[in-house]
């Protein structure tokens, strides 16, 4: 018999790869302390903090997470994100239901289809990005001066 375990994060937080790709902008924590993961890599001290903004379908939203090296993903949302909207977990369903600008938003999980289809686009994204970089290195072009608009 399988089981899961779900571990249920009491802080927000986001990728310092993702950061540093992005280019972020972090804050200093007001209140640094150590995480402990649940794996082999021991402490991490967490020191920053970044207001990211981010979607889910057609749900458009920010939140502020302290910036942790991890792999698992990019951004994980914790208990300060799902207090601060109100959100019900269903976990039958597995969807969330949260209050966001006075409006009640149910989230809910791709179909295997749907997952199938987004990893099949990320990747011929992730390999087209992998073609121009190719191709750039190949072929460095001129870079063309901005021009400022023309103002009528």
């Amino acid at each position: 018999m399988h089981t899961r375990c779900y571990v249920q994060s009491c802080v927000n937080v986001y990728s310092t790869t993702l950061v540093s790709k992005l280019n972020l902008c972090t804050v200093k924590h007001a209140n640094p302390y150590r995480l402990q993961w649940q794996n082999d890599s021991g402490e991490v001290k967490v020191t920053k903090q970044v207001l990211v903004p981010f979607f889910i379908g057609k749900y458009v939203d920010e939140v502020q997470c302290d910036v942790v090296p991890m792999q698992a993903s990019h951004i994980l949302l914790g208990r300060p994100w799902q207090y601060d909207r109100k959100a019900i977990h269903n976990g039958v369903k597995n969807r969330y239901t949260i209050i966001k600008d006075g409006k009640t938003i149910t989230l809910v999980p791709l179909t295997p289809k749907q997952a199938y289809d987004d990893q099949i686009k990320l990747k011929s994204e992730h390999e087209a990005v992998g073609r121009v970089d190719h191709q750039i290195r190949l072929e460095p072009k001129p870079l063309q001066p901005i021009r400022p608009p023309i103002q009528t």
